[in-house]
């Protein structure tokens, strides 16, 4: 079958899921819509999309039902609608921030149960806080956090289980529940509600006199705090799609055929054509071309670019969508849904570990009750099996580390988007460094002044800083600092082409090349532009951006962390190899377009490399999505820096290296931590299960793995670049 019949006999619908909460939910929906006769489905949780090719005659409500069945509601994206809108024209891409388990709610109930677990942490673990009846207390102040608080992972774990399925969220509740009941049953049914109540530490027996209750609480204000720190950076990079959409379709009065005048200073309004005009055109944005474009009539320019010098009248050829800033939108949205999102250590082993608890604890009880035939210690041993395996720990590994690790990257400027990057910055092996802003400073300055035989380098210097100094482009501006300028008469600027004045009673002129040969001047094979005075060639100056002091030395501290570099850039493959000359690379890929960007990184990624990438533009937006780890410059795009994983506050390629040091560092912790966690289980369990530990105790060693894990985080506060 040909391309274009395949295309006539399927169709692409792309699906809004709502209710994942982790990767294995995308698993599920992936795995039920790809059983359907002649549908391919990936499913990405990072975005919450469906994309979805399936027959053309397949009724698209028919993925909804399927969806559905899965546990999860779902949308039809409307194909004319703007990327990162939902139908009602708010954001659909990245976490729903108004559901269950989008950020807003999160923080609201990750505040309100810290509010509440505090005051109950200290009542139940200080003995002199003990009043009469502070149990009660306890309960009013626990009950708000387990049925409010924990309200979204008791609906996600009821949604896991009515699918056969168990994940974070399944730990989380059943920990939760497990303690709480297990306190009301002690306070009504037990002794642990009478008067003068007090906690009492026995290593085996008794148990129907004690409560639980900060354990509940405690366990979900930290996992709380953990989701929303995921939900609000996922948030924040659909907000970012939305920002470049907006930019592309800041003129809503314009259509296709219309002439706008676009001044000095301004952004031009959309892709076009220049009809009348010339003006050097800053399109960095956009190509990573450090110096601004010439355009004279018939150039084509493109819209949110920023217009340099002169005046232009543009005839619109593309609006909407249809712009080239549109298509660079599309590329990285396109680019976030391919990147698989990298699955939770927790989340894969509790698939099995939830269920096994479970069974064991009701195997305990039964066990417990059918040799002794005496419910109170079967249900004891029962609980504290489900107590000692409570995921305090667990669910406290990740998000404890996350927060002490970002926070020491905030000090050191490095801002971690969430523990999904860490994984990637162990088994890079490539970096990819965009040349303009990254490794350089983005800053014209000459790079280099070669007087012709015979011709003093201050004068050539003095003529040329002259001639430039009454122009405002900013390559003449960068020229007019080469000496003091002396006065100039009958000065005038050729825009496109280069100016032309009497200096010293000589008549001279500086510009391209190819224009001074056009006056007659011959002029040889030269890079940069050219200067003559009274009809002769005297020299030329080269223009570039200077590489930034650090730069040399992150290349070579990247390199010892194994990471081999790579010079990406829009300039010229000369002006390239020579900035990878000062820095130390070997290997360049010049005169690259975004779309060349984002090829290089697949063709790395193709040979078998792990990809990282460094920039900061919105022509980098798309490889950034698409590397392995992207990381962005503080200094750059609000794009580049939503579509990274890693973002660097001061711009310095230097941080780079920190970045990756502390995001290996954080990931060790985090797996560290995790291993502990089990560790604890697997040794503790057993003794549960034997009657050798009540609950109290079990709670006591619960708590004692989560002071471990919280103690080993905050290790990394000591971390040092």
């Amino acid at each position: 079958m040909s391309t274009h019949d395949h295309e006539a006999s399927t169709s692409r619908h792309v699906l809004d899921v709502r209710g994942m909460t982790c990767t294995s939910c995308a698993a599920r929906v992936e795995k039920k819509l790809n059983r359907l006769d002649g549908v391919t489905a990936s499913v990405n949780y990072a975005t919450e999309k469906a994309t979805v090719e399936a027959p053309a005659g397949l009724d698209p409500q028919t993925l909804l039902d399927t969806v559905a069945a899965t546990g999860y509601s779902a949308s039809v994206r409307d194909p004319h609608q703007r990327h990162g809108a939902g139908h009602d024209g708010h954001d659909m891409g990245g976490m729903h921030h108004s559901g269950l388990h989008g950020a807003a709610s999160m923080k609201r109930r990750a505040i309100v149960s810290g509010l509440l677990t505090v005051p109950l942490v200290v009542l139940s673990m200080v003995p002199a806080a003990q009043f009469d009846y502070w149990q009660w207390v306890a309960l009013a102040l626990a009950t708000p956090v387990v049925v409010w608080g924990a309200y979204p992972f008791h609906s996600a774990a009821w949604t896991n289980a009515r699918h056969g399925a168990a994940t974070m969220d399944t730990l989380v509740s059943v920990g939760v529940l497990a303690a709480y009941l297990w306190s009301l049953w002690a306070l009504f049914l037990g002794d642990a509600g009478m008067v003068g109540m007090t906690m009492r530490l026995s290593w085996t027996g008794g148990g129907h006199d004690e409560i639980y209750l900060e354990a509940a609480a405690a366990v979900t204000t930290f996992v709380l705090a953990g989701h929303y720190l995921e939900a609000d950076a996922k948030h924040r990079s659909s907000a970012a799609l939305r920002a470049l959409m907006d930019a592309s379709v800041s003129r809503t009065d314009i259509a296709v055929g219309d002439r706008f005048t676009v001044r000095p200073g301004e952004r031009i309004a959309t892709d076009g054509v220049v009809v009348e005009g010339a003006s050097a055109v800053d399109e960095s944005m956009l190509t990573g071309e450090s110096v601004p474009v010439e355009k004279v009539v018939g150039d084509r320019v493109t819209g949110a670019t920023i217009n340099a010098s002169g005046r232009l009248v543009v005839e619109a050829t593309a609006v909407g969508d249809d712009t080239r800033l549109a298509q660079m939108a599309r590329l990285v949205e396109e680019a976030q849904e391919g990147k698989a999102d990298v699955q939770r250590l927790a989340d894969r082993i509790s698939a099995w570990f939830v269920p096994a608890v479970i069974a064991l604890a009701l195997a305990t009880f039964a066990g417990w009750w059918i040799v002794g035939g005496e419910l109170e210690p079967a249900f004891t041993a029962g609980v504290a099996v489900l107590i000692i395996a409570c995921p305090c720990a667990l669910g406290l590994a990740t998000p404890t580390a996350l927060m002490v690790g970002t926070g020491r990257g905030a000090q050191l400027g490095v801002l971690i988007k969430g523990p999904q990057v860490l994984e990637s910055t162990r088994v890079v092996d490539t970096v990819v460094l965009d040349k303009t802003g990254t490794v350089t400073t983005g800053r014209l300055s000459v790079a280099e002044v070669r007087p012709a035989d015979g011709i003093d380098e201050a004068e050539l210097r003095r003529v040329a800083a002259s001639l430039e100094h009454p122009s405002e482009h900013p390559v003449a501006r960068a020229i007019a600092t080469l000496a003091e300028p002396g006065e100039v008469a009958d000065f005038a600027n050729h825009a496109g082409f280069g100016v032309t004045g009497v200096v010293d009673g000589h008549e001279a002129a500086v510009g391209r090349p190819t224009w001074l040969r056009e006056r007659g001047v011959e002029v040889p094979d030269v890079d940069g532009v050219a200067v003559e005075w009274d009809g002769v060639y005297r020299g030329s100056i080269t223009v570039s951006d200077t590489v930034k002091p650090s730069s040399a030395q992150a290349v070579r501290d990247l390199r010892e962390l194994g990471l081999e570099p790579v010079l990406l850039t829009g300039d010229a493959r000369a002006t390239a190899e020579a900035v990878a000359a000062q820095v130390g690379i070997d290997r360049v890929e010049a005169d690259v377009t975004p779309e060349d960007k984002l090829r290089v990184v697949h063709e790395l990624q193709a040979s078998g490399h792990t990809v990282a990438m460094v920039g900061d533009g919105v022509n980098d937006a798309a490889a950034l999505a698409a590397a392995d780890l992207g990381i962005a410059m503080g200094t750059g795009t609000d794009v580049a820096i939503e579509a990274s994983d890693l973002t660097l506050v001061e711009g310095d390629l230097a941080t780079a290296v920190t970045a990756v040091r502390l995001s290996r560092s954080t990931l060790r912790t985090i797996k560290g931590n995790l291993f502990w966690a089990f560790a604890y289980n697997v040794a503790a369990i057993p003794l549960a299960a034997a009657g050798l530990l009540n609950p109290l105790v079990a709670g006591l060693t619960m708590a004692f793995s989560s002071v471990f894990v919280v103690t080993n985080s905050l290790r990394l506060r000591r971390f040092t670049a």
